[in-house]
């Protein structure tokens, strides 16, 4: 299993300079996007080491984490428990949940549906699992940006977890479901190659006139 291989150095990006703006700036996105009510029972769809589920609950969400990597689920768990959290982190196919119709308030994505092989049947299980009114929220990488440029020469590598990936554009992202698509966003405009010095809101904010986002998200709402 490729995340498998790469799941002990995952969290490794985070504690980047460059990491830890990325994640700051896509959190602030998707929660500007999602709203949740404490108590809110939200499926972490591919919850990876449990980055966002984490953020999740300390919003004061009651999160199911799910994920086919044993070993990142371990790490997962392994964070929660430092953290104090009490989060439920399952091994689960996304294109195949084991859960009943209508159980969730809500559900999230993130990073993932670039390495589905089937992000139809997904959306559809998110859809099925979601109470009438859930909002489904996915996050992926834009193709169509510098970032998206560099994952794609990186999937070049034959050890490149990229090289599993098909990234999507913000309109393939929203073709998931136009009928039912209540917002957009997007944000990480400073690239790759930043200098350290300019990591910062201010150089986000000068690069959103300049190109696309190298972070899109998609919230959709399932019909009462």
């Amino acid at each position: 299993m490729a995340f498998d291989d790469i799941a002990h150095t995952y969290d490794e990006w985070y504690q980047t300079p460059l990491g830890r703006f990325v994640d700051q700036i896509e959190t602030d996105l998707l929660f500007d996007l999602f709203k949740i009510a404490e108590g809110d029972l939200i499926i972490d769809a591919g919850c990876g080491t449990g980055n966002f589920s984490l953020k999740l609950a300390c919003k004061g969400a009651r999160v199911v984490g799910v994920d086919i990597s044993l070993r990142m689920l371990t790490i997962a768990r392994e964070k929660a428990a430092r953290e104090g959290l009490d989060v439920d982190f399952v091994e689960m196919d996304l294109h195949r949940l084991g859960f009943p119709d209508d159980t969730f308030d809500g559900a999230v994505s993130v990073t993932t549906f670039e390495f589905l092989m089937d992000p139809n049947k997904a959306f559809s299980e998110l859809m099925r699992v979601l109470k009438p009114g859930g909002q489904l929220l996915i996050g992926t990488i834009n193709r169509e940006s510098p970032w998206g440029e560099l994952y794609m020469r990186q999937a070049e590598r034959p050890d490149s977890i990229y090289r599993h990936a098909r990234f999507m554009t913000l309109e393939e992202l929203i073709n998931l479901d136009k009928d039912r698509l209540e917002r957009t966003g997007e944000c990480l405009f400073i690239r790759p190659d930043c200098s350290l010095e300019k990591i910062n809101v201010v150089t986000e904010k000068l690069c959103q006139a300049e190109g696309k986002g190298g972070f899109i998200a998609a919230l959709w709402k399932k019909p009462l």
